[in-house]
């Protein structure tokens, strides 16, 4: 019983040799290859080499050999179909039944892999023969060497369409075995077959196990058809599944190359020959998500790394348009360590312009070098018309950028992409501060003071805390109060951990659920991002300490806050940061000033004169906190207690 050829061939592809072997043998690099001491049998210097991009590995010391799925049979002690399973679940793959028939595909598959190794064979003369000339003249005006020519088996298809049928047939194939790969075509109307590229420029296409498999051609001819002909979908190819280069990046990539994904073939020939050599092309239809995964399987996999492939468009509208479909298709796919990049080309320009420009390439890597990780990208895609004024606006956005988040599969890329995403929204929209902490901030808790009058209770005042600390923990408890603070506070410095973080995140809960309590809306933080759980108790601690306990009377007992004591914790919060800011802002005027410079002086005198006032109004606050002014403006022994 044996398996379908196209099925073991697609889990050899996708499987990277040197992870199957590294998970049970201990593998070190050696050029472009592994190696290791054997584990079939006693050894002191390694001699069991692996290499990716053949699929094999290779002992010299007892002669092992084998693919991936005979490295599990020898290792593991497994039979064959037992082998396949294991692979096949490691990389989603459903193993197909085993019968006679499959046998017999795999008999018709070896012979249509013969017949497109010999069309390819074909072409190849026929570009360096005399009909190849005006192909061979194209090629030599975009710049393409005779090295590439041959590393990439460039060839020339003629316009006669019976020379290729008359050379397979000639060579032992049928007409129907043309047809059936792509190669010839039968009118409807009874007529002969004829070939399927005719008068192009051919570029063979491969599977990642180095056969050519299908073919793509350039028109040479003003007239004569599209621009660009690709074999259709066959027994061997299926053109969402390659990419056209891989075959020859695949050194490349091993060694640690950047991937580079462009439009065309003759862009991915320009790269290479300019030593991009890591650049591939999908196959005349956008970017696939099974072409990604393609690419990470052959892409070197580190844990202190990502896997990364940048993908260029052009910079025009449809370009963008392409990027944002790319996107939506591989958000679903995303894993640890496993991602793409954007790379927008200028308008007008492509690889192939870009790296035989006058400054030798430069201007190609400087693109690849800003290519934008693929949730900058994102974020970019959602605001190219800019920040929403308007809270309509400024909900659509979000929304879209959860949408987009919601489609991630992984949960923990998921989450993490949220998170990156909501607080970059709400730093932009509420137009936070760029200030770098500094003096002036006040953490010193309100003070109570002795007896006071009229027989009221003498109050202990609760340890101090910080402020801005107490004032993110009151608008968690009371949410009532958040529309009238939340702003002001996520425009000011709240620390270095992850209270700001908590703030945003809150925000975002309460403008979708309004009317949330404070438990309700500590509960949803918690399974929104358990990892806040350390971040809420510290909250809890402050509030605590600050706005559930304004003081304590002379029996000990906890006295409740009223809500205007709790607004003049946070309004102190604010006043503290603006004398702060307005601090540093006279100091970085003042260094700016030189003599004689009259509207400076006046810029400083007016910033002096703010702060003045401001200070005042710090004094009647910490004046406030005193204990009469503590007791009859914050305490309402239960009638205020919110």
């Amino acid at each position: 019983m044996s398996l379908p050829p196209r099925f073991l061939d697609e889990l050899r592809q996708r499987l990277a040799l040197s992870e199957v072997v590294g998970r049970r043998v201990r593998l070190q690099r050696a050029g472009r290859e592994y190696k290791a001491c054997c584990p079939f049998h006693k050894e002191k210097s390694p001699s069991f080499y692996v290499n990716d991009d053949k699929g094999f590995y290779h002992c010299f010391g007892c002669g092992a050999h084998g693919d991936a799925i005979a490295f599990l049979m020898n290792h593991d002690n497994l039979e064959f179909m037992e082998a396949v399973e294991r692979l096949a679940g490691e990389v989603g793959l459903e193993v197909p039944k085993p019968s006679p028939r499959a046998r017999q595909e795999a008999e018709r598959q070896k012979g249509l892999h013969e017949l497109v190794e010999a069309a390819a064979r074909f072409f190849s003369e026929q570009l360096a023969g005399p009909a190849g000339r005006q192909a061979r003249d194209y090629l030599a005006r975009r710049g393409v060497d005779e090295a590439m020519v041959a590393r990439f088996r460039l060839g020339y298809a003629p316009g006669d369409g019976k020379a290729l049928l008359a050379r397979l047939k000639a060579e032992g194939f049928s007409e129907d075995q043309a047809i059936e790969a792509g190669l010839a075509r039968r009118p409807d109307d009874g007529r002969a077959a004829y070939a399927f590229f005719r008068d192009r420029l051919m570029f063979p296409v491969s599977d990642r196990r180095g056969r050519v498999v299908a073919f793509g051609g350039r028109i040479l001819s003003a007239e004569g058809g599209p621009k660009y002909l690709n074999s259709p979908d066959t027994p061997l190819f299926h053109k969402g599944d390659l990419l056209y280069g891989l075959t020859q990046a695949l050194s490349s990539l091993r060694d640690g190359a950047r991937a580079v994904v462009v439009e065309g073939y003759l862009d991915v020939i320009a790269l290479h020959q300019h030593g991009i050599e890591g650049a591939v092309a999908p196959l005349g239809t956008a970017l696939t998500e099974r072409q990604v995964k393609l690419l990470w399987s052959v892409m070197p996999a580190r844990e202190d790394a990502v896997s990364a492939p940048v993908v260029c468009f052009d910079g025009d509208e449809a370009g963008r348009r392409a990027a944002e479909r790319m996107v939506a298709r591989v958000l679903p796919i995303l894993e640890p360590n496993r991602s793409v990049r954007v790379a927008l080309l200028p308008p007008g320009e492509d690889p192939d312009t870009l790296v035989r420009g006058r400054d030798g390439g430069r201007s190609m890597e400087a693109v690849l070098g800003q290519a934008r990780p693929l949730i900058d990208f994102l974020w970019a895609m959602a605001t190219e018309a800019g920040l929403p004024e308007t809270p309509e606006g400024r909900a659509g956005l979000r929304k879209r950028l959860t949408d987009a988040c919601d489609t991630i599969a992984d949960k923990t890329i998921r989450q993490l992409y949220v998170g990156r995403l909501l607080d970059r929204f709400y730093q932009e929209t509420r137009q936070a501060g760029d200030w770098k902490r500094g003096g002036g901030r006040g953490t010193q808790g309100p003070r109570g003071a002795g007896p006071g009058a009229g027989g009221a209770p003498t109050l202990t005042p609760p340890r101090p805390a910080s402020r801005d600390a107490a004032a993110v923990a009151i608008l968690l408890h009371h949410p009532e109060l958040f529309d009238e603070f939340a702003e002001s506070l996520d425009a000011i410095d709240l620390g270095e951990d992850e209270t700001l973080a908590v703030l945003r995140y809150a925000g975002g809960i309460l403008a979708d659920s309004p009317g949330l309590d404070g438990d309700a809306l500590i509960d949803r933080l918690i399974r929104f991002d358990p990892g806040l759980a350390p971040a809420l108790e510290r909250l809890r601690r402050a509030y605590t300490l600050h706005g559930g306990v304004a003081g304590r009377d002379s029996e000990g007992d906890a006295v409740a806050p009223s809500t205007a004591y709790r607004r003049e914790i946070l309004r102190d919060v604010l006043r503290h940061e603006q004398i702060a800011r307005l601090r540093r802002e006279i100091g970085e005027e003042a260094a700016r000033l030189s003599d004689g410079n009259d509207v400076a002086g006046a810029r400083l005198a007016r910033y002096q004169t703010e702060l003045a006032r401001l200070l005042d109004e710090q004094s009647a606050v910490l004046a406030r906190l005193d204990a009469d002014a503590f007791r009859e403006a914050r305490i309402d022994t239960g009638r205020d207690a919110a």
